[in-house]
């Protein structure tokens, strides 16, 4: 099974596809949607919505799953970080996929244990747990990969899983 993470921004969305096969998790590819400033919102939107829909039919997800929103943060980041996400919800929605959000907080409680993680020990538990070479360039596509690792241990996106084979 193919799953897609995404960590959703205007500036910059980060991407992570990993297979499931059993218990073993692998990174397929992974990377940043990255946008200009200079570029009109609406603009903006278009590309990850095309990047997006194009990840999808490259890759074939069954399912993805997004970073939900920080609440606790600056009211225009969350303003910005809500459109991206709609783009990319519009983008699974057209292709049929099912999304699910999951918490920060319960991302890094998944990937590291400790739901309070840095983004650095983030990046080190995703390059370890999906073996990677090197860890990934950007924050931004470690956070899309571990909310894909997050998803694979689900019992949300397993129990769906089980209902869709019969």
């Amino acid at each position: 099974m193919i799953l897609l993470g995404i960590d959703p921004g205007t500036a910059e969305t980060g991407y992570g596809v990993i297979t499931v096969r059993g218990s073993r998790l692998e990174a397929v590819d992974h990377g940043v949607i990255a946008t200009s400033a200079r570029e009109p919102l609406e603009q903006r939107l278009v590309h990850i919505f095309a990047e997006v829909t194009d990840l999808i039919a490259r890759h074939g997800p069954a399912s993805c799953a997004l970073e939900d929103l920080f609440v606790g943060g600056n009211p225009r980041t969350i303003l910005s970080v809500g459109h991206a996400r709609g783009a990319v919800l519009t983008a699974c929605g057209r292709a049929g996929i099912p999304a699910t959000g999951y918490p920060p907080a319960e991302v890094k409680m998944t990937v590291c244990g400790f739901g309070r993680a840095e983004k650095s020990q983030v990046q080190r538990m995703v390059t370890a747990s999906l073996r990677l070479d090197r860890p990934p360039a950007s924050e931004h596509a470690a956070d899309a990969l571990a909310v894909a690792v997050c998803h694979a241990h689900s019992s949300r996106t397993n129990a769906a899983l089980k209902a869709a084979a019969g």
